[in-house]
């Protein structure tokens, strides 16, 4: 998600010590390569499809794993953000090893932001978004820009462990982001509230997503992303064609929507709009980029173009 800052602390605090506790008690037979196999870096599921560790999706319904169901704390954790909670993991990086630089700039990362709670860390770890950076220190609660370039470097000998969460918020976690604070901000009267462990950890209950990606995306969320879009695009002559083509596709995908909403008797008109509106659109496009370092060819297609219809739709 697009933040007003590269980093927001949010004004909650956790025991981690307690965290590393529960965390080493889950064993290393639980850990697994990070997906896309970046050297240094594990990850252990926490919250996934159905509950299933083994299941990277990130769309179904969502449910803690048995690791998330053994670890009271952390499930105490996960219920202080008020958020309705995604596909949630523990990220691992080893001594001497790094995130590389990327920016998130999927469909999924459109209206989400990630939450990291450092368990296991070092001051030398440092976490790079745009032109900032920061150390995370263990027990605090940070977001970050998902969509400026980013990376992470531990530099140190010890291994760095967070606890990652994806979310979408919800009304309480959007009021601590409220109250919380620029990574560059001086607040002498910032004090976040720390959330203990407490006897009843092992029944607290937290939301998760059931609903996570349209069959066939609708005219105002896609409006909605297109503005986005727009609103962080480079000056560039090409924008008006742009904004008439894309204008006159949203047009026929709202009509398209009101005359067959997302039944399986539309769908192929509406992939017909998209792949006329793509093959337009991409010759321009690819000449064009976003404020934060993206081409906006390449994320109006990953925000858009590859879920508004889904390939899996019948």
């Amino acid at each position: 998600m697009k933040l007003h800052a590269p980093f927001i602390q949010l004004p909650l605090r956790f025991d981690a010590e307690a965290l590393a506790r529960e965390v080493a008690a889950l064993g290393e037979g639980a850990w697994k390569p990070h997906p896309q196999g970046f050297a240094g870096n594990s990850m252990l599921p926490l919250v996934a499809v159905e509950g299933d560790p083994d299941d990277e999706s990130f769309t179904g319904v969502m449910r803690p794993t048995p690791a998330l169901e053994r670890s009271p704390y952390l499930r105490r954790v996960f219920a202080s953000l008020g958020a309705t909670v995604g596909r949630s993991r523990l990220m691992r990086l080893s001594g001497h090893a790094e995130v590389t630089r990327h920016a998130d700039q999927f469909y999924y990362w459109a209206e989400r932001v990630r939450v990291h709670v450092p368990i296991v860390t070092q001051p030398t770890v440092r976490f790079e978004c745009g032109g900032a950076a920061i150390n995370m220190a263990a027990g605090e609660c940070w977001i970050f820009d998902t969509w400026r370039q980013h990376r992470v470097l531990n530099d140190a000998v010890e291994e760095r462990i967070h606890l990652v969460v994806d979310t979408v918020g919800g009304g309480a976690f959007w009021d601590a982001v409220g109250r919380g604070r620029r990574h560059d901000e001086r607040r002498p009267d910032w004090s976040p509230t720390l959330i203990e462990p407490a006897a009843d950890d092992a029944n607290v209950e937290f939301a998760c997503e059931t609903r996570n990606l349209p069959t066939v995306m609708s005219p105002w969320e896609m409006n909605s992303l297109f503005g986005l879009l727009f609103s962080h695009a480079v000056p560039h002559p090409a924008w008006r064609t742009v904004h008439e083509l894309t204008g006159r596709f949203a047009r026929q995908w709202q009509g398209l929507w009101f005359e067959f909403g997302d039944e399986p008797t539309g769908r192929e008109r509406f992939r017909e709009a998209l792949h006329r509106y793509v093959e337009a659109v991409t010759p321009i496009s690819q000449t064009l980029a976003l404020d934060n370092e993206l081409p906006w060819h390449g994320a109006m297609i990953s925000t858009i173009a590859q879920v508004a219809v889904r390939p899996d739709a019948v």
